[in-house]
């Protein structure tokens, strides 16, 4: 049998008569392109979902965080805390703004780990962004508390977190930003590039409207300071504004391959599984990626890719070990630990029962090697 890392086709089939009406509309019936009526539907649609007052369709995710921070007046002379194991645009955002990216090692659950974060501050540092990552939300009534202490920022990386909710509050909602992706891979993706930008703060809304589309205002017909063409695609819209409603069942489907993936996979001694889905914890957890780790990770993954099972290793050098990114002076013992045994197993809602069954038992059976 094969089991695709992912297999966008099949994921995509189920909803592929909703949104053929839909294309269909916004290219050849309204020739809708550029900041159209889809957009601002969806803006309303998903803000209210993460439960934000606003929501700011730009181009991708990347560019989400670069106009977060550099909306705040970021720049040289500043620090932003954040960590290593993460993808690199969370970083180049701190670093595109003129500003010094401070990293702390993550925890157990890979995000950041809240009890170094104090540590790290000193009289630059204007921000922290914690990333939840793999669709767990980081503890953020903790990064919350030291936040307003020391009167920080906080931008949520939420790349990898939408769905995912911490003490009954969706991923997302705790800072003064997010910053969403929908690149084709996440629980909710597009058909191309696409992200967001979540806040409570209207005079923010406002300023990030104007950023995101040449620093104007239309409206006026003013341009107010410099900016960037980042704006999210208006077709891209239309399909995500159909897919949010099946956001849920997407994710009840995530969760329903991760309680087979623990179950079938609890009793093997050098396998750190991910926790099981449960509603009695602080945390629900949308299951983006199903991590494992083992020391044994490399002969792992081979064995897996031998036998058909597909696999991903995010990331498989850390961000700070990049000699051109002049990061080698942080030491992260266990960002650097994960680097060497972290992978993440097929989990995508097309997957069959047989499928999951099947990645279970090439799983153990590389184990009982």
């Amino acid at each position: 049998m094969q089991v695709p890392f992912v297999d966008l086709p099949r994921q995509i089939a189920p909803y592929a008569e909703e949104l053929r009406p839909v294309i269909e509309e916004v290219i050849f019936k309204r020739a809708d392109f550029i900041m159209r009526g889809d957009l601002l539907e969806f803006e309303k649609n998903f803000a209210a979902y993460i439960g934000k007052k606003y929501a700011i369709g730009v181009a991708n995710g990347s560019d989400a965080l670069n106009l977060c921070v550099k909306v705040l007046g970021i720049g040289p002379g500043d620090e932003v805390i954040t960590v290593s194991h993460t993808f690199i645009a969370t970083i180049a955002a701190i670093v595109h703004a003129g500003a010094t990216p401070v990293l702390v090692d993550v925890g157990n659950d890979h995000n950041i780990n809240p009890d170094l974060i104090e540590k790290a501050i000193t009289k630059k540092t204007r921000a922290i962004i914690p990333v939840h990552l793999n669709g767990r939300t980081c503890v953020m009534d903790k990064i919350l508390e030291i936040a307003e202490r020391y009167n920080l920022y906080v931008i949520e990386d939420n790349a990898q977190g939408v769905g995912s909710m911490f003490k009954g509050k969706k991923a997302g909602s705790f800072g003064i930003f997010s910053t969403n992706s929908f690149y084709p891979f996440k629980i909710l993706g597009c058909y191309g590039d696409g992200g967001m930008i979540c806040t409570d703060s209207e005079e923010y809304n406002y300023k990030l409207r104007c950023l995101r589309d040449n620093g104007q205002d239309r409206a006026k017909g003013e341009i107010l300071f410099w900016g960037w063409n980042s704006r999210l695609d208006n077709l891209q819209a239309a399909i995500l504004n159909v897919m949010l409603k099946h956001l849920q069942e997407i994710i009840k489907k995530r969760r329903e391959i991760a309680s087979k993936y623990c179950e079938g996979l609890k009793d093997i001694e050098d396998l750190v599984l991910p926790s099981p889905p449960s509603e009695n914890t602080d945390h629900f957890d949308s299951f983006q990626n199903f991590v494992v780790t083992t020391p044994k990770r490399d002969e792992f993954v081979r064995f897996l890719n031998d036998n058909g099972v597909g696999t991903l290793i995010s990331w498989p050098v850390p961000s700070h070990f990049h000699k051109g990114l002049k990061l080698s002076h942080f030491k992260l013992p266990f960002t650097e630990k994960l680097s060497r045994e972290v992978v993440s197993l097929p989990m995508h809602p097309a997957l069959t029962d047989e499928e999951v069954e099947y990645v279970i038992k090439t799983v153990r059976t590389f184990f009982k090697k």
